[in-house]
């Protein structure tokens, strides 16, 4: 079984893709001992109003879904 980081940075390697197609990217900073997953938003997503939305309805719902492990995603910016 992988580690519950590359299993992480495995799906944000698929989320990537959709925010880099409206000019933005995501990026893993880090993961705490609760699993409190912590990334970067940068491009596009930097200051979009949308981008808080983006964190927790979309990276954070699928984070959960696909790493059980993963308790809360928050923005490092």
């Amino acid at each position: 079984m992988s580690s519950v980081q590359e299993r992480v940075q495995k799906v944000i390697d698929l989320i990537r893709p959709q925010l880099q197609n409206d000019g933005g990217d995501v990026e893993l900073v880090s993961i705490d001992e609760d699993n409190v997953v912590t990334v970067r938003l940068t491009g596009a997503c930097v200051g979009c109003p949308m981008s808080q939305l983006t964190l927790k309805a979309g990276i954070e719902r699928i984070l959960k879904q696909q790493v059980p492990e993963v308790t809360a995603v928050k923005a490092a910016n």
